[in-house]
């Protein structure tokens, strides 16, 4: 039977990002954690499934997927190059149109997926 809910730092792992990350984006409700009966913050499995993005939304055959957080996005002329953190130590760049940017509204601190099929990597948001 599939887990309901998760502790902040378990949340916080998977994500990808810092416990304090966490409870800052709860303040801002960027995630919706709840309490449980120990007014312990607990973050639904739903809400972490909703922001590393649902594993059946997008339709591609790549399976090579990495969940990370966007920490810089460069921009000159027609191309873009995205940075993420996929999960310490490891740093991934992207190299994609300013066009992709654009319409994915990238920015930095975003929870992003990053597909990977043979020698190219495309973002997910």
């Amino acid at each position: 039977m599939p887990r309901e809910y998760y502790s902040v730092s378990e949340a916080a792992k998977t994500l990808g990002i810092s416990v304090d990350t966490l409870r800052r984006w709860d303040r801002l409700g960027r995630i919706k954690a709840e309490r449980d009966k120990s007014n312990r913050r607990v973050v639904p499995a739903s809400e972490i499934e909703r922001l590393r993005g649902e594993p059946g939304s997008a339709h591609l055959s790549a399976r090579n997927r990495f969940n990370g957080i966007v920490t810089d996005v460069k921009i000159e002329g027609l191309i873009a190059q995205v940075e993420m953190i996929v999960s310490d130590p490891v740093r991934l760049v992207a190299v994609v149109t300013r066009d992709a940017v654009e319409e994915l509204e990238l920015r930095a601190g975003m929870p992003v997926t990053a597909i990977v099929k043979s020698t190219s990597v495309m973002v997910q948001h």
